[in-house]
């Protein structure tokens, strides 16, 4: 195998015309220069230079091995050059998990103003359901994720390092003639002879509603199972129930569908920023997780 740094050293001879020329540019004696050479002639199995009093000039076999040498330098540099620009936010691509209801409030702006300070820099967004984001994550599929939780089923901090954003409140979503519709805010106990509209598939927002409902004293009353949170709206307009869903699902509601505030009536999911702690994080990353902290802060302290 021969070594890259004697490779240099033949090249950087050649090029400067002398062993003492080249050993003053690299910073070698020149007895030091003359011994790593000889040392490369051993690896070659065969002469590479030929001395003269006024220098050295290749052999035949010294020119083919100095021509690679410059090629492999070239690119040795190009490889540094592309380690730079990716240090330095000029290049590559982030992967990252997010999940429907975040990606549709929270997301947009969060890609605008990222790629308008990092044009170079690919995202790579994948929307996916909460076990697919685990997966991704665990897998190194995505970088970063975001990800939530409610208070009985918290994600593992053994698991990932987790940051916060936002605390996501759960809020009644109503039709625009309901007789609690001009209302900001209700309490559960006022719900109780409603019908409801819930997710279907065991969604966690069936839990909540359980749960809100049992702590006010009585038990829902289940009109429609919906597969998202538009299907949820569509029936709530025309008056088929009403609904719970978290802030961040009705950012842009309906027009004949009206969204009420129930403090804390019914628990808040956290939406959090998770990685494996065992990655090394790339300079990209690092701006993203900083840009969603902050962008999560603005939408939390928005009307």
């Amino acid at each position: 195998m021969l070594d890259v740094r004697r490779l240099a050293l033949l090249a950087a001879v050649l090029d400067s015309g002398s062993m003492t020329a080249a050993a003053e540019q690299l910073g070698y004696s020149p007895s030091a220069v003359s011994q790593q050479l000889r040392r490369l002639e051993k690896e070659a199995g065969q002469p590479l230079l030929q001395r003269q009093a006024r220098g050295v000039l290749p052999t035949e076999a010294g020119a083919v091995l100095a021509g690679h040498a410059r090629h492999v330098l070239r690119r040795l540099e190009a490889a540094e050059a592309d380690l730079a620009e990716l240090a330095g936010l000029r290049r590559g691509t982030l992967a990252i998990g997010t999940f429907p209801t975040i990606a549709s409030a929270l997301m947009p702006r969060v890609v605008s103003r990222f790629r308008r300070q990092y044009p170079d820099i690919r995202l790579d967004v994948r929307s996916a359901r909460h076990d697919e984001l685990i997966a991704m994550l665990e897998s190194g599929r995505v970088g970063i994720s975001l990800l939530w939780d409610y208070a009985w089923d918290r994600v593992d901090p053994g698991q990932f390092s987790l940051t916060p954003l936002l605390d996501d409140p759960t809020v009644l979503v109503v039709a625009d003639d309901h007789r609690l519709a001009r209302r900001r805010s209700v309490t559960m106990a006022e719900l109780a002879d409603e019908d409801w509209i819930v997710r279907a598939h065991d969604h966690p927002v069936a839990e909540v509603l359980e749960r809100s409902c049992r702590a006010a004293g009585f038990s829902p009353r289940i009109a429609f199972e919906a597969n998202d949170y538009q299907e949820a709206q569509a029936m709530v307009s025309v008056g088929v129930g009403v609904a719970l869903a978290p802030r961040t699902a009705v950012s842009a509601p309906r027009p004949d569908v009206r969204v009420l505030g129930l403090g804390r009536e019914a628990p808040s999911r956290r939406v959090l920023l998770a990685h494996r702690p065992d990655r090394l994080r790339a300079p990209a990353e690092l701006a993203m997780h900083q840009m969603l902290v902050d962008v999560a802060r603005e939408y939390q302290t928005q009307p």
